[in-house]
Formats: structure tokens, C-alpha cells, sequence
């Protein structure tokens, strides 16, 4: 699969969830790329904007969507690495601050 045809159904199954794909395009493309390359290298899509372990029972809180995405949107109006945002982000009527890393320290570490 390649992140054109990624995009598609991510964006469906966003607007399923009442949320949107980042307007960006290119952003998303990044990290749909970088889904893809974390899919290829660990057999899972965890999001290429954490350092995954490679052991799929400690990266669940990561892969994508991730179980931190959702506190996210509603707090800040996106997901951490921005490819999920609430309609509003989109439309530029909250601020786009940046997202603290909600994924405890422990986890992060190999």
C-alpha cells in the first residue's frame, strides 16, 4: 500500500469518528509515509512520531490511532503529530498550540 492510497480511507474513517485528516496535505503525506515504513519494519502502523520498541504488546498505546489521540483532539484541537484534528483546527478557529507528549516517560524507553 502507498500513503496515496493510505489517505482515502484514513480520511473516511476519520470523518467517521466526527474528525478530519490535517488540511495540510503534505504533512499528512509525511506521516502516512512514515505509518507505512512502521508498518514494513515492525508489522504494525505505530506512529512515526514516537520512538516504537518493535514489540507490538508494548507499543499498543501507539499505534495508529493512538489511545492518546482522542484527549488530544479535545484538548488541544489535534493529535500529537497532527494527522487527526477536530474541524475546527481545520478551520483555523482554535489556536494551533503545540501537543505535550501524553505517553508516559516508561514507555518510551527501549
Amino acid at each position: 500500500m502507498t500513503a496515496e492510497e493510505l489517505y482515502p480511507i484514513l480520511s473516511k474513517y476519520a470523518e467517521s469518528q466526527r474528525i478530519r485528516l490535517n488540511k495540510d496535505r503534505e504533512t499528512v503525506m509525511d506521516i502516512l509515509r512514515g505509518l507505512l515504513t512502521n508498518e514494513e519494519r515492525y508489522g504494525y502502523r505505530s506512529c512515526p512520531c514516537r520512538l516504537a520498541s518493535g514489540i507490538n504488546d508494548r507499543d499498543k498505546d501507539i499505534i495508529c490511532p493512538c489511545v492518546y489521540r482522542d484527549p488530544d483532539i479535545k484538548e488541544y484541537g489535534s493529535c500529537y503529530c497532527e494527522l487527526y484534528v477536530s474541524l475546527e483546527w481545520n478551520e483555523g478557529t482554535v489556536p494551533h498550540r503545540p501537543v505535550p507528549e501524553r505517553r508516559p516517560a516508561e514507555k518510551s524507553r527501549l
